[in-house]
Formats: C-alpha cells, structure tokens, sequence
C-alpha cells in the first residue's frame, strides 16, 4: 500500500503538484514542465519524507504530449505513475464547486488516494512503438491537411474568378504535392521501422493477411495496442475503439436498443470503419461480404452490421496474433475467430 499521493495537474509550461498523506495536503508547488525539474524535486521529496521511492504513487490526467517529461522522469528515477482518464478523474471526483491548477492538483492527489487499488501503472512503450505513434500521428496531420486543400481546389471552383481561382489553384496543387511527398516518407519511415523490428514485421505480416486490414490499419492496430501487450482480448479492444454495444435500460424500462458508447478512441475507430467497408461492400467475394449482405437483407440495420463487421476484423486480428498464424479465409470462421464468439458482439 502506498503512504503518500502526488497528485498533478498538467499543462504545456508548468505542472502544479499536490501530495497529500492519510487524508491531508503536506506540500502544494508548482514546477517547470521539464524532467530535469520534475526528477529533482522527487528526489528531494524522497529525502524529506525518508522512505522508499515504492511509498509514492504520481498520478496525473493522461493528456497527451504534455506528460512526456513526467513519463521520462518517473521511468528513470523509478516513481510508479498512474495516468489515468481525465473522465474517469473528474466523474469520480464528486461534485466540485470552482476550478483552478492548484484545485486540480489536489483532486487529482485524493483521487490516488482514494483508488490506488485501481492504479493501472504506466511504463514506458519500447522505443520502436514510441517511433511508430509519432510517424502515426506526423502522417494524420498531413493527410488532414492535404484533405482540406483538396476540398477548396472542387468546392470553389464555381464561386470563384476564374484568374483568382486559377492562382490559387496553383498554390493549392503546390501544397497538396509537397504533402503527397511528406506522407510518402513518413509511411517509407515506418515500413522501415516495422522491418528492423522481427516481432513488429511478424504482426504487420499477419494481420495483412485479412481480408479488408491493409497496411496503414496494421501499422495503427500495432501502435495503439503497444504490440498487442496492453489488451488481453479482442472484446476488450472493441470497447476501447467503440465497436461493442451497450445496453440502455432502467428498471422495466428501455431506454434504447443496443448501442455503441462515444466514450472511445474515434481514431481508431474511423480506421477500423475503413477496413469494414473494404471487407463488406468492396470485396467481390469473402464470408465478410456475404455476412454483410446476409444481415441487410434480413432486415438489419446497414450501420449496425457494419458494426458487427469491424468487432469480427477486430476478433481476426487478435485470433492471428495469438495463434502466430496468417489467416486463412478457407477454414471456418469460427475456427478462425476462437479467441471470441463473434456472434456476441452483433
């Protein structure tokens, strides 16, 4: 069990720090958003308190790039770190009544106390994997980009001068091909990266095997499940990506029929969406497409089975890491799909 929580609030110059032990703040400080300060002033909390460095638990709202430092600094000095949903901090807070960085801190710090025996301790992913989520997030930058410039070379051609347009137009082709050329070398960068790398070129290889995953789905599943480590089971991963439906009742009351929660990983999600379309409605042949066409013309709702097709390429993707098998569209599906009974999810 741990004596004593830190709780910080994070943002991009500085993070207010809280620590709090048996129910009452010791120390409220504000410090650089760097690891070089954020080490020392652990160390010296270390010192002050003289225990041992398993005796803190650190926690903070997961926000993204902003906790790097925090990441490195408790990887290298050997604080345990929890970084947890902002969400799941807030809704589990209670009611709070006015806001600020130093309040933050310290709801933060009562959280860790409160529920440390839920703590999911953060570690560092393997630099391979750190690598990939920068190519990953670099390229999605660019072809947004590249999306919005392509959008205003057709959307205005018609309400435009055409000697004004024409100018534009030029600019816009010269943007959109310095993003084609920027996208091309980051995605070359990552294909290297997964071939020096045995175990991620072994998942890339077997999850392009199925029908309607292609490589930027594999190079995303890859990253977003650190290797495939940090989910036990495809039915797990569908929550996370807002594949599985939920039910809406209360009582004798329902308040809706089955379905999907916002609370999920929507870029992931929007690429798994891709890949279903692929497998369901632009395949000209595979047991997905049939699937597809089966369940609309039972009547079904076409989002709907489209759903239930992303939970199974879902399914197939962690049934051919887990088997350390490529897939085999000959055998049956529910031979292929027995890491879960798919027909659950639908």
């Amino acid at each position: 069990m741990k004596s004593l929580f830190i709780g910080i609030d994070v943002s991009k110059e500085k993070l207010d720090l809280c620590i709090q032990s048996n129910g009452k703040v010791l120390k409220e400080w504000v410090l650089p958003n760097t690891a070089a300060a954020i080490k020392s002033s652990f160390k010296s909390l270390q010192k002050e308190h003289g225990v041992e460095k398993s005796a803190f638990l650190v926690c903070a709202e997961h926000t993204g790039q902003y906790t790097y430092p925090l990441m490195c600094a408790c990887e290298e000095i050997g604080f345990d770190l929890w970084l947890d949903n902002p969400a799941q901090i807030k809704h589990r807070s209670g009611i709070k009544r006015g806001d600020n960085d130093r309040l933050a801190a310290r709801n933060i710090a009562d959280y860790a106390a409160r529920f440390q025996d839920k703590a999911q301790l953060f570690s560092l992913p393997q630099k391979n994997i750190a690598s990939l989520r920068q190519l990953i997030s670099e390229r999605d930058l660019y072809v947004s980009d590249r999306g919005k410039y392509k959008g205003q070379l057709t959307d205005q051609k018609r309400f435009m001068n055409e000697d004004d347009y024409a100018k534009k137009s030029k600019r816009l082709k010269s943007l959109i091909e310095g993003l084609d050329e920027a996208i091309t070398t980051v995605e070359n960068e990552m294909e290297q990266l997964i071939k020096r790398d045995d175990v991620l070129s072994n998942q890339y290889d077997l999850l392009c095997s199925i029908g309607g995953v292609g490589k930027q789905t594999s190079v995303k599943m890859i990253a977003e499940t650190n290797a495939f480590k940090d989910f036990d089971n495809g039915r797990k991963f569908c929550c996370h990506a807002g594949v599985a439906p939920f039910q809406y009742t209360s009582g004798t009351t329902k308040r809706s029929s089955n379905k999907v929660s916002h609370r999920a990983d929507k870029s992931i999600k929007t690429i798994l969406h891709m890949a279903a379309l692929s497998a369901a409605t632009r395949k000209k042949d595979g047991e997905l497409r049939e699937y597809y066409l089966r369940k609309v013309a039972e009547g079904k709702n076409e989002m709907s089975v489209l759903n239930a097709v992303r939970a199974k390429l879902v399914l197939r993707m962690f049934a051919v890491i887990k088997n350390n098998k490529k897939y085999d569209k000959n055998l049956n599906e529910k031979k292929v799909d027995k890491v879960d009974k798919v027909d659950k999810v639908d």
